[in-house]
C-alpha cells in the first residue's frame, strides 16, 4: 500500500514554502493543525493581523498553513500532516489537521503488516486573557481550546472520533538576558497515541509545556513535553518531547527541525519510537 504523502513530496512541499519567499514566530501549525509548537497547542491564536482594519474582513487574520514530515525509524513509520488556520475576532481560532501515517512492517508488533492511516482534527480555540491584558507585564495569555478527531484505522481502542479539551497559559518573557517563551497548560483526552490508533471509552488529565529561547531574531530554540494519558483499562500512551530549532527565515516562512521522542520498543507504554523532524509553516 502508498502512503498518502511520501518523504518526497514532504520535501517538494518545504522547497515550495521557500521559494515563495514571501520573521514568522509561534504559534505555529502543530501535527494537529492548531496553533502551537509540534504536539502542543500555545495560548497565542495562528495567522497575522488582516491587512484591512475597516469592515468585515477586519475580523478575520490572514490564514496561516504548516506541514510536517517526522521519521520514526525505530519502528518504522512516516508520519507526514498538512494543518491550516484562521482567527476571528482576535480571539477564536479555527483549525484543520490532517496527518498520513504509514506503520511500516512491525511497527504493530512482531511481523504486523505495513498499515496506512488517515488522521482529521478539527479544532477550536478561544483566548480568554490577552499577553498583558490591562498593560500589566506579567500576565499571560490563556486561552481553552478542544480538538475533534477521527482515525480510519481499525481501531485499538473502541472509538474511531474521540475530542480532547485543553487549557493552556503562554508568556514570552523579555527581562532577560534574551527572550524565552514559557508554555503550559492541561489536557483532558481520550487519544490513544494521539487518537491515530484510536480512542479510549475513558478520558485522563494530563498536562503539557514549553521553553523556548530567542537568541538572535531569526533563531529559536526549544523542548516541548506531552504527558501521556493512562485509561482505567490499563492503555498507557508513552510521553512525548521534542528538542527543536525554528529558523525564522522571512515575515512569513519559518524552518523546522527536530527531534522527538514518543515510547520505544521497551516502554511499557504504547509509542511510535523516535526520530527526526522537519516543518515548514507560513503564514500569509
Amino acid at each position: 500500500m502508498n502512503s498518502p504523502f511520501s518523504l518526497k513530496s514532504g520535501v517538494l512541499a518545504v522547497a515550495l514554502f521557500a521559494a515563495l519567499g514571501v520573521q514568522a514566530g509561534p504559534p505555529f501549525n502543530n501535527l494537529e493543525g492548531v496553533g502551537g509548537v509540534a504536539f502542543n497547542p500555545l495560548a497565542y491564536t495562528a495567522g497575522q493581523p488582516p491587512a484591512d482594519t475597516n469592515g468585515v474582513s477586519s475580523w478575520f487574520s490572514k490564514p496561516q498553513v504548516g506541514s510536517w514530515y517526522v521519521r520514526l525509524g525505530e519502528k518504522n513509520i512516516n508520519w507526514e500532516s498538512f494543518g491550516i488556520a484562521e482567527t476571528i475576532g482576535g480571539r477564536l481560532e479555527l483549525s484543520y489537521g490532517y496527518e498520513a501515517v504509514r506503520l511500516g512492517t512491525g511497527a504493530l508488533g512482531p511481523g504486523s503488516s505495513p498499515v496506512d492511516v488517515s488522521k482529521n482534527n478539527v479544532g477550536a480555540k478561544l483566548l480568554l486573557i490577552r499577553e498583558n491584558e490591562g498593560a500589566l507585564p506579567f500576565v499571560p495569555a490563556v486561552s481553552v481550546g478542544s480538538i475533534w478527531r477521527t482515525t480510519d484505522f481499525n481501531a485499538i481502542g473502541p472509538d474511531r472520533a474521540g475530542f480532547d479539551y485543553y487549557v493552556v497559559a503562554t508568556k514570552l518573557i523579555t527581562q532577560t538576558p534574551v527572550p524565552v517563551l514559557l508554555s503550559g497548560g492541561l489536557l483532558d483526552t481520550d487519544e490513544e497515541v494521539t487518537g491515530v490508533l484510536g480512542n479510549n471509552s475513558d478520558h485522563d488529565l494530563t498536562w503539557f509545556g514549553n521553553v523556548d529561547i530567542i537568541p538572535v531574531s531569526f533563531l529559536a530554540t526549544g523542548f516541548e513535553y506531552k504527558e501521556g494519558a493512562r485509561f482505567s483499562n490499563g492503555f498507557k500512551n508513552a510521553n512525548y518531547w521534542d528538542a527543536h530549532v525554528a529558523w525564522f527565515v522571512n515575515p512569513n516562512l519559518t524552518l523546522i527541525g527536530a527531534y522527538a521522542y514518543t515510547g520505544d520498543k521497551d516502554s511499557p507504554a504504547v509509542g511510535l519510537g523516535s526520530g527526526l523532524v522537519l516543518s515548514a509553516q507560513y503564514a500569509f
